[in-house]
């Protein structure tokens, strides 16, 4: 079979339910955060896998949060909705056995936009008995129309390679839209580095700073030998911002010293990372400030 296939993919399911770990498992890299804190990924962000004549182009979707009364997370709502309607295929994403209220929610969204949808049971290797699947499975078939409803593990990657073979199976046909040398780009550059700055506040402050933080990539100079960065760091309040500094800069150190590492190890090279703390009252309520910064901005295709 010469004919190409080519197609977006995205992955929607309610948050921590193992959408990132997916993603990096099948793109064979960390492109994207994962955390135990809900919305860590803030971005539609852009992975792309060549197989033979198969161009798989991903989006990785910010959880949909269902009725939330925060701005920010109507706005990561409506950039997941946005992006099933631009999307060839979507992976459901659920776990384990059971569905709630948020699982039905974001089947619902699904049903109104008729999209075509593979059905990803994630974390099974929490599972004792995997007899106990069945009424699972056959309770999806009666909610939605699926492709197809596939179990598996993405921790231990059982059923990557399965859930491959599938979305190529269902991909359109088409010539690829990027070359090879397109598995990376400026944006996905520029939100790894925010993210992977981010990653580093959430672990080592954990519940004492809020989730209010997000990081700005200020400057981004890629010399012969060096990269050289500057991030901003943006709280809401003045408290916040002597938390992520800490006593004598301890805190910020620290946070830059580990993202530095990371960095370099993403990007191959040696990485100057430069890094501020700004106070930006009450951000994340407002709309237009967090479309500015880029967040729930939706790919271009």
């Amino acid at each position: 079979m010469n004919n190409q296939l080519c197609g977006y993919v995205s992955i929607i399911g309610k948050p921590n339910v193992g959408k990132s770990t997916i993603l990096n498992h099948i793109l064979g890299k960390k492109i994207s955060i994962t955390s135990r804190k809900s919305q860590t990924t803030r971005n539609n962000i852009l992975g792309i896998k060549n197989i033979d004549n198969a161009q798989l182009i991903f989006a990785d979707t910010p959880g949909m949060h269902i009725k939330s009364p925060k701005i920010m997370n109507k706005v990561l709502n409506k950039s997941a909705e946005g992006l099933i309607e631009y999307s060839d295929i979507i992976l459901f994403v659920t776990q384990r056995l059971k569905l709630d209220e948020q699982d039905i929610s974001v089947l619902n969204k699904l049903k109104e936009a008729n999209a075509r949808v593979i059905c990803v049971v994630n974390k099974i290797d929490q599972i004792d008995d995997k007899q106990k699947l069945l009424p699972l499975m056959e309770r999806l078939s009666d909610l939605y129309n699926f492709l197809e409803i596939i179990p598996i593990s993405a921790l231990y990657d059982e059923g990557i390679l399965e859930l491959e073979n599938l979305i190529i199976k269902y991909l359109p046909e088409g010539d690829h839209i990027y070359g090879d040398e397109m598995s990376t780009s400026n944006q996905k550059d520029m939100f790894m580095i925010s993210e992977l700055v981010r990653e580093k506040i959430i672990r080592m402050l954990g519940d004492e700073l809020p989730h209010d933080t997000f990081v700005q990539v200020e400057l981004f100079e890629d010399e012969e030998k060096i990269i050289k960065i500057h991030v901003v760091i943006f709280v809401v309040r003045d408290s916040q911002k002597q938390i992520v500094i800490g006593n004598k800069g301890a805190t910020l150190k620290k946070i830059g010293q580990q993202a530095r590492l990371d960095l370099e190890e993403y990007f191959d090279k040696k990485v100057f990372l430069k890094t501020w703390v700004k106070v930006k009252k009450n951000w994340n309520t407002d709309s237009d400030y967090i479309q500015s910064l880029g967040v729930g901005a939706s790919y271009e295709s």
